[in-house]
């Protein structure tokens, strides 16, 4: 029996049958060509240009709903769809489906003395469960990313985004058609019911692996619940670190485009470090700029000292504000950063300001960060700037992948081996 995917309120069935046919969609994805692939995501981008309208309209309805539920203006800010965003999603569709096709791409090679030909190549993962929060762009990014890669996925948005998601939805499975590709290839869910997620990570028999994406509270819930591999993309606890060899002006240039270029980003910076010897000159000045472009300074003593800042508590460290608020303290050296990033960080992004090239080599080499930066705005931590056309968020873990994970992440390998009549003695 086929169930009414938009009617069924038992979530279990209604879950069940998502995970079937996204299962079936993934063995024809996996001999999918290139050509139909990168057509795919052509016409889903032609799709959801056209479609603009009625795609910021039922954006419109989110921000609504996202109002009545109070979100701050970061959240808001993460929700809203306008034609400059509807146009740089396509630009992002269009990019993938540029991109090379990872699937069937030889690794490595080599021949044995047994007479053996072995090769290792990317594969597909099967089926991806994507579980996020608020960004409607995600919905385009991740479909298209697990296409690209073979895969098949099933999304699972915010309540938040709702309505903007079905819209884009809606446009990726028109280019799927358009180009002979199975319709459940990119499946929305289609209920708010958070019963969907707890099912989505008991699916062992359908789902290969679970993509979260959100703020601590899902990574955690989905980490502590899954019976399915996760890749872990926790919240971004990002740290600048000014060096006592900084150049001032690149420190105003990349702190202030750091925070304030979009506050609700897991990229944006969320914690300064300053070195004490700068702390009156250099940290000063960053400082009361930070303030004069209207941000929250939560200071440690000495800088405490300076005017408009607000003192710092211990709940500062560690925090990610997504919010036009920075946590700042001064470290005796950059062995003190490093301490500090070691205990406060989140392993996402952290960066260092200097013109000391082996005070950058020993940051970026002693800190085990998925992206480390120097003099460089963290904000440029996100696929679409490490031109992976987009990402389904940043991995912050150890295994598979780790940083920005876009279509080749989303693969595995396997060995093909070949012989002629070829037997083991």
């Amino acid at each position: 029996m086929t169930l009414d995917m938009t009617q069924t309120s038992d979530i279990p069935a209604l879950m069940a049958e998502i995970g079937r046919r996204a299962k079936a969609a993934a063995a024809t994805l996996g001999f999918a060509s290139a050509e139909q692939k990168q057509a795919a995501l052509e016409n889903a981008a032609d799709a959801m240009w056209a479609a603009r309208a009625d795609i910021l309209a039922a954006n419109a309805q989110d921000m609504d709903y996202g109002r009545e539920k109070g979100l701050s203006d970061a959240m808001m800010d993460r929700l809203l769809l306008d034609e400059d965003r509807i146009k740089a999603i396509t630009d992002s569709l269009r990019s993938i489906a540029a991109q090379k096709d990872p699937v069937g791409e030889v690794l490595t090679e080599w021949d044995q003395p047994s007479g053996l030909h072995i090769q290792r190549v990317r594969t597909p993962l099967g089926v991806i469960g994507v579980i996020y929060e608020s960004r409607p762009n995600v919905t385009a990014d991740a479909g298209a990313l697990c296409l690209k890669a073979g895969n098949a996925v099933i999304l699972r948005g915010g309540s938040e985004s709702f309505h903007s998601s079905r819209a884009i939805h809606a446009a990726l499975q028109s280019g799927l058609e358009a180009a002979g590709l199975p319709k459940d290839a990119i499946q929305l869910v289609p209920t708010r019911d958070r019963a969907a997620v707890s099912e989505m990570l008991t699916m062992t028999d359908t789902i290969d692996v679970i993509v979260p994406r959100g703020g601590k509270g899902l990574v955690g819930l989905v980490q502590r619940e899954a019976r399915v591999p996760v890749f872990a993309h926790l919240e971004g606890i990002v740290h600048i670190y000014i060096d006592e060899n900084a150049d001032p002006e690149k420190v105003l240039k990349v702190v202030l485009n750091a925070k304030t270029r979009r506050t609700g980003i897991c990229g944006s910076a969320e914690c300064l470090l300053i070195h004490e010897k700068v702390a009156r000159t250099i940290g000063k000045g960053v400082i009361k700029a930070l303030i004069d472009a209207g941000v929250e300074v939560r200071a440690a003593a000495p800088l405490s000292e300076i005017e408009g800042t607000v003192p710092a508590s211990e709940d500062d460290w560690g925090h990610e504000y997504l919010d036009m608020i920075i946590a700042a303290k001064t470290v005796p050296d950059i062995d003190g950063a490093i301490a500090h990033i070691r205990e406060f960080g989140s392993n996402h992004t952290d960066c260092i300001i200097t013109e000391d090239d082996a005070a950058a080599t020993k940051f970026m080499t002693r800190l085990d960060s998925a992206i480390l930066m120097h003099n460089a705005s963290t904000q440029f931590a996100d696929g679409g700037e490490f031109g992976m056309g987009a990402e389904i968020g940043i991995a912050t873990g150890k295994m598979h992948a780790r940083g920005p994970v876009g279509a080749e992440q989303l693969t595995s390998f396997k060995y093909l081996v070949r012989g002629d009549g070829t037997v083991r003695g």
